[in-house]
């Protein structure tokens, strides 16, 4: 069991991330993550199976601050502004709560993917240790998935890349710690590529009509894991929220 605050893993974690992701000195090739060409499932698809690191720190702390251009309606950048005034002490991961999409790709934890032909399944170490299935069998949005926590995600391949569409989630969640918000009406397009072996890259595409004046996006450069994913359970002892007084 792990009695620590959740405040000191997201921390350590985060600097794990930013060290993960400083330049490898002059003329040095890194050690990892390991060099080689995007692997392919028997399909001739490409291969995203294993252990990822979201090297995301900055998009989940503050989206605005890491560059992105948020185009916020009036009522979305006053909610954004009193969350940010108020030291974020209402921000749902904070109390263990999944963190939804897009978030789940920013997160400071890592997450396993388990790729089929028919489904694909992300299992997260963070973020109250859930999991996604991407259903790639050609179905659409189940109409029954409204006001979830993850959403309903359905994928296809546009040749290398994957395209996932999710819908069906909750307004409570928020894109990013500085209090990012959005509506139940959100659909989240996230499209996946593995440009060599050792890395991904994921565009997250939000369209919000309610929240936001036009379609916008960020996009996040995960490598691999080196090493395996451990328990890790928010809910547990978590003193965090008794410092969590705002302003």
């Amino acid at each position: 069991m792990k009695f620590v605050t959740t405040l000191l893993i997201f921390s350590s974690l985060a600097v794990t991330a930013l060290l993960a992701q400083a330049p490898a000195p002059a003329g040095a090739k890194p050690v990892w993550p390991p060099e080689g060409p995007t692997p392919r499932t028997a399909d001739g698809k490409p291969d995203l199976s294993g252990n990822w690191q979201p090297n995301a720190i900055n998009q989940n702390v503050d989206l605005a601050r890491s560059g992105v251009v948020i185009p916020e309606l009036p009522w979305a950048a006053e909610q954004h502004k009193k969350n940010k005034e108020n030291v974020s002490k209402d921000d749902p991961e904070a109390r263990c709560l999944p963190p939804g999409v897009p978030r789940m790709n920013t997160t400071p934890y890592p997450w396993s993917i388990i790729q089929t032909p028919k489904e694909i399944v992300i299992i997260y170490e963070g973020g109250a240790h859930v999991w996604r299935k991407i259903f790639m069998d050609g179905r659409g949005h189940d109409p029954n998935t409204v006001q979830t926590w993850l959403g309903d995600s359905i994928g296809h391949w546009e040749g290398d890349t994957l395209v996932v569409e999710t819908v069906g989630q909750n307004d409570i969640t928020w894109l990013d710690e500085a209090g990012t918000v959005h509506s139940s009406d959100m659909k989240v397009t996230e499209r996946i590529k593995r440009p060599d072996f050792g890395h991904l890259e994921i565009e997250n595409i939000i369209d919000d009509p309610k929240t936001f004046s036009k379609q916008w996006s960020f996009t996040t450069h995960p490598s691999l894991l080196r090493g395996e994913l451990i328990e890790y359970i928010c809910q547990e002892n978590n003193k965090d929220l008794d410092h969590l007084v705002g302003k």
